[in-house]
């Protein structure tokens, strides 16, 4: 039950508070007032979008708050509005909360209905929709979108199957040629850098082998340095023998005498770190390994390391084509056991929307009678299939009816007026909730306008109808007519007023002779207005 509302700084409403009662109320106001604007702001609070445009002119932000008594206690919802960036925050008891959640909770605290529903009600997707509200066992719904869900999902991937099987077929020929050549070359992961690293190797090799004999040739020559240093080595010997001072001399040539012997047998032996012996490949080979690498590079377009990777695809792609068959057969089989699920609960689900569309059309005819409608009016559904799948047809409910003897059925939107249409979705808004043993558990029931285009009896059977209604559970009502706003047990008066040049909406909550002079006014006023008044006070 909606206990209370607050609107602040929301379009012309600056700070609306409203207490309502736990059985009818109603909101009256000339046209324009804003009535259904405070309406609109309980969507706004419940999940539905608002433009930044509507906080009012000068104020950082909008806000909308509610109280609600569950069963389960009380909850406070307030979501606010920025005039900045159009962006609005949910609140949940003071805890920040999301849309989606709010959006989840309004089934349990809110049904709106409005002349938008009214022509909501016209839709034949609608009236299936209801049809399947009033199932007994709603889970054969779900059954039913479960076992669509895997029939669909099996043929997804069979299509995806043949769609590959399709393409890569179309380019057999090519990968095969491809394969053919990358078969011939059999490159390897890496292979034209390890080739080039073994030519700089080997030419390497060459050119050190070159300057090891040169260097073996300085030694070794005619006057071999050698040979040099020995006999100058012996002279400087005899030198220091002599001459004390030329010590240190002696010992710097017998120093690099020894170094060019090291040196000379370190030449001998080559460098380490290259042997290549091991290694069948002179550079003649690597140089026609390479042109070779490169040539199919050039012909498929590719890197080297793209190439190898190229043919593990085309293998996965050919023994693809190979195994599809068997794939596909198994998918077949997939399908039929899905497709024969599929059917199962789709007829069982016929059957089971059949007899709720006798039961409920039964329900709503006694609910029209109820509604001034002719006791002659007749409702029923008429079933249409649609082909899901070969074999597997959804059946769909139309609302059918015939509002006075004599005439043919006719689809609930070819015939139906306005007053007509707000009857039917009075009579199946209220049919919901009737097991409800706790007042507080069903939902706020809101009627905006929803007696537009009645009057007479008729609007005297409506009113009765609204007030058994809010007798069961908590109704809010936009109204124009004073014969159902003198039934309300609360009664709130919407209107403009300018004040410093500056136009506000407000809300009284009236009493005694306040409602009297509102009824008054909505019969016309004058003297037939204030009798009707005096009447509906009593």
């Amino acid at each position: 039950m909606l206990e209370l509302l607050r609107i602040r700084d929301l379009a012309l409403i600056e700070d609306m508070e409203l207490e309502f009662s736990p059985g009818l109320n109603a909101l009256t106001g000339e046209t324009g007032a804003g009535k259904s604007f405070v309406m609109r702001a309980v969507d706004f609070l419940l999940g539905e979008r608002m433009d930044a445009s509507l906080v009012r002119p000068g104020k950082e932000k909008a806000s909308v708050e509610a109280l609600f008594v569950l069963p389960e206690g009380e909850t406070v919802i307030r979501r606010e509005l920025s005039a900045e960036t159009g962006r609005s925050r949910v609140y949940i008891n003071d805890q920040l909360s999301s849309q989606p959640t709010i959006r989840d909770m309004r089934h349990a605290l809110v049904i709106h209905t409005s002349q938008h529903g009214q022509q909501k009600l016209l839709s034949p997707a609608y009236q299936a929709e209801v049809l399947d509200s009033f199932l007994p066992d709603p889970s054969l719904l779900t059954a039913r979108n479960d076992a669509l869900a895997v029939l669909n999902d099996v043929l997804e991937r069979k299509a995806r199957l043949v769609a590959r099987y399709e393409e890569v077929a179309k380019q057999r020929e090519f990968l095969e040629f491809q394969k053919k050549e990358i078969d011939r070359v059999k490159p390897r992961p890496g292979e034209e850098d390890d080739l080039e690293e073994r030519k700089k190797i080997l030419r390497d090799r060459e050119r050190a082998g070159e300057c090891l004999q040169n260097a073996l040739n300085i030694l070794h020559g005619e006057v071999g340095l050698l040979d040099s240093m020995t006999l100058l080595t012996r002279e400087m010997e005899i030198i220091a023998r002599l001459f004390p001072g030329f010590e240190d001399d002696r010992e710097a040539i017998e120093e690099l005498r020894m170094m060019l012997h090291d040196l000379d047998s370190r030449l001998r032996r080559g460098p380490e770190g290259q042997d290549l012996d091991d290694d069948h490949m002179g550079l003649d080979d690597i140089e026609a390994r390479l042109f070779e690498l490169a040539r199919l590079k050039r012909k498929l377009k590719r890197g080297l390391d793209e190439i190898v990777d190229l043919k593990n695809e085309i293998d996965d792609s050919l023994s693809f084509l190979d195994v599809c068959a068997l794939d596909l057969k198994a998918l077949k089989a997939e399908e039929d056991a899905a497709a024969k699920s599929l059917k199962a609960v789709l007829t069982t689900l016929g059957r089971a929307r059949q007899k709720a569309g006798q039961s409920l059309c039964a329900r709503i005819v006694e609910e029209l009678k109820d509604l001034g409608f002719s006791e002659h009016v007749k409702v029923h559904f008429e079933f249409d299939t649609r082909e899901l799948y070969p074999g597997c047809n959804d059946l769909r409910g139309r609302l059918m009816w015939v509002p006075n003897p004599g005439q043919p059925a006719q689809p609930l939107d070819k015939i139906a007026s306005g007053g007509e249409l707000s009857r039917f979705l009075l009579a199946l808004v209220t049919m919901g909730g009737d097991s409800a043993d706790d007042h507080d558990a069903l939902p706020t029931l809101i009627f905006d306008e929803v007696d537009a285009g009645i009057g007479g009896l008729t609007l005297n059977a409506v009113g009765a109808r609204l007030r058994a209604l809010a007798d069961r559970q908590q109704t809010l009502l936009i109204t124009h007519w004073p014969q159902l706003a003198g039934r309300a047990d609360r009664h709130f008066l919407i209107q403009k007023e300018v004040v410093d040049g500056a136009t506000f909406t407000r809300c009284d909550r009236l009493e005694g002779e306040g409602i009297r002079a509102e009824l008054s006014r909505m019969a016309g006023g004058g003297e037939q207005g204030d009798a009707l008044a005096e009447k509906l006070c009593r």
